[in-house]
């Protein structure tokens, strides 16, 4: 069934930082949106490339070399294998891609990986 979804419905259903939820599925891919608040851990996927849009606030990823910082309306891509850690100062909504077998915490399993849902 062809849907619209509308995203500021989904996000006030997440309740957690750091806890995405499924909003779409597309190819081998998942949608998802989360809300951030705080670092997150250093970690890298070792197969899967992700795709970041900022909807809400501005968000840091920290990288081994360096920082990228985006803003309302950007979007960066996370190559896989590289190591990074997202930072959101304030409050920050953002909508993920990635394919469906992504871990939120990339090669580490800890307190901080959790399973996705759909929203």
């Amino acid at each position: 069934m062809i849907q619209t979804i509308n995203l500021k419905d989904k996000l006030t259903r997440i309740t957690e930082y750091w806890h995405p939820g499924i909003v779409g599925e597309m190819n081998d891919s998942h949608l998802k949106l989360a809300k951030l608040k705080g670092e997150f851990l250093w970690h890298h996927h070792d197969t899967e490339d992700e795709f970041f849009l900022v909807i809400k606030g501005s968000l840091v990823i920290k990288l081994r070399d360096g920082d990228v910082r985006i803003g309302e309306g950007e979007f960066v891509i996370i190559p896989h294998g590289v190591e990074h850690m997202p930072i959101a100062e304030e409050e920050v909504h953002v909508l993920l891609m990635e394919p469906k077998s992504t871990r939120n915490t990339g090669n580490i399993e800890n307190e901080r990986t959790v399973e996705t849902d759909w929203l």
